[in-house]
């Protein structure tokens, strides 16, 4: 049996008596899994193009290793992000014990099924795998509906778009059609949840850092050049969904860029070199703001398709993932939120492997080399995150709260 406690200053979380602390709080299980799997699905897609090893069956491997990455990997981190958060934000105790080992059973069996989906049938595999997402979506909706936090249902919005995006890319393999718009849809999902979400915290802890070094010149406050900078994005990354190359994907896509690099320099994340933890945060923003400038230039047909999307998945997306990652299971552990030695290995790794993929188009005669090389830096960039967190994420809280 699991037991449930409410910590002291009034806002009830964790389980306090009983079971694995792996399972008192989201985050634990599914940042673990995240980091694993991040490692393992990138191993297994070397060595399917390396040799014979038929890594998503009927799938086919180009359609599982898309699947895992836009998919996979994320949204065990999503999981973990969001039944973390969302006790914060409305005081109720979080998912934890049976109900959270169920949905991490539901996000195992998914991966299992994608991986070779020819043991139970390409159809229930696919039903298997877009069964989670939806199935977070309503633990979320439940939770914010009961503690009234109406000002957050707009985060199911996200859960839902990238549900959908799941089931789309799900639906257009099963029936032998283009899985790209979906996959579009799903990493720019992403990028607006990071552009909302990450304007809200890294402009934070930013400044919470700054504060305690005696910095006076902090970050500027969320305003309406936030709000316009997001509409902007959101705007851009539809028409890149809908129409990924022509002159308008490629102007709309110009104006976003322009428009979050201001905003990301309005943060003084130059000020925070000494501290990766937080310089990170700034980072994966900025690779953002560069994925939309490839995303232009793919619009235009200067670099390739394939360019824009690891740019924007690996480096934003991996890196913020990345951050928080470390960050939160740092801070809900009672640790100092401190950047150590493999994470800090981790945050390079992650970025020089995403600066590195887009050169296979300046090189295609080294495509395997250059391949291989960006996948080897996303392995130890994960491997780093896992051997760094593992004792973390299985070893209970170092205070009594939570």
């Amino acid at each position: 049996m699991f037991f449930a406690k409410a910590a002291s200053g009034g806002i009830p979380r964790g389980l306090a008596e009983s079971g694995p602390a792996v399972l008192s709080y989201g985050f634990r299980p599914f940042f673990l899994l995240a980091g694993i799997w991040a490692v393992l699905a990138m191993v297994m897609w070397v060595i399917t193009l390396t040799t014979s090893f038929p890594a998503g069956g009927a799938l086919g491997g180009v359609n599982w290793h898309a699947h895992e990455m836009v998919f996979g990997y994320t949204s065990a981190v999503l999981a973990g992000f969001m039944l973390t958060a969302i006790p914060n934000w409305t005081g109720r105790l979080p998912v934890s014990g049976l109900p959270l080992l169920a949905l991490v059973l539901v996000w195992l069996a998914g991966r299992l099924a994608l991986l070779a989906p020819d043991l139970a049938g390409l159809e229930l595999s696919l039903v298997v795998d877009a069964a989670f997402l939806p199935a977070l979506t309503v633990v979320a909706m439940r939770e914010i509906v009961a503690g009234r936090n109406w000002k957050n249902l707009k985060i199911l919005f996200g859960l839902l778009t990238l549900s959908t995006a799941n089931i789309w890319f799900l639906a257009s393999v099963y029936l032998g059609e283009d899985p790209s718009a979906a996959a579009r849809l799903a990493v720019g999902a992403w990028v607006v949840l990071i552009a909302v979400v990450g304007g809200r915290i890294v402009p934070s802890f930013t400044r919470n850092w700054m504060s305690r070094h005696g910095n006076k010149k902090l970050p500027a406050p969320f305003g309406r050049f936030d709000q316009l900078s997001v509409v902007l994005l959101l705007v851009a990354l539809m028409a890149w969904t809908v129409a990924p190359q022509g002159y308008a994907t490629a102007a709309l896509s110009c104006l976003a860029a322009a428009a979050n690099f201001i905003r990301l320099v309005r943060w003084r994340g130059y000020s925070t070199t000494s501290e990766p933890i937080v310089l990170v945060l700034h980072v994966a923003y900025l690779f953002l703001v560069v994925g939309l400038v490839m995303i232009a230039l793919s619009a235009l047909q200067i670099v390739e398709y394939a360019a824009a999307m690891h740019v924007l998945l690996i480096g934003c997306v991996g890196g913020m993932t990345l951050a928080v990652m470390t960050r939160a299971s740092l801070g809900h552990t009672g640790r100092p939120i401190r950047a150590g030695a493999l994470a800090t290995a981790a945050y390079v790794n992650v970025f020089l492997a995403a600066a590195i993929r887009p050169l296979v188009a300046v090189f295609p005669q080294h495509y395997y080399f250059i391949f291989s090389v960006s996948g080897l830096l996303w392995i130890f960039a994960f491997a780093a995150f896992t051997a760094a967190y593992l004792p973390i994420l299985m070893s209970p809280r170092l205070s009594k709260r939570a």
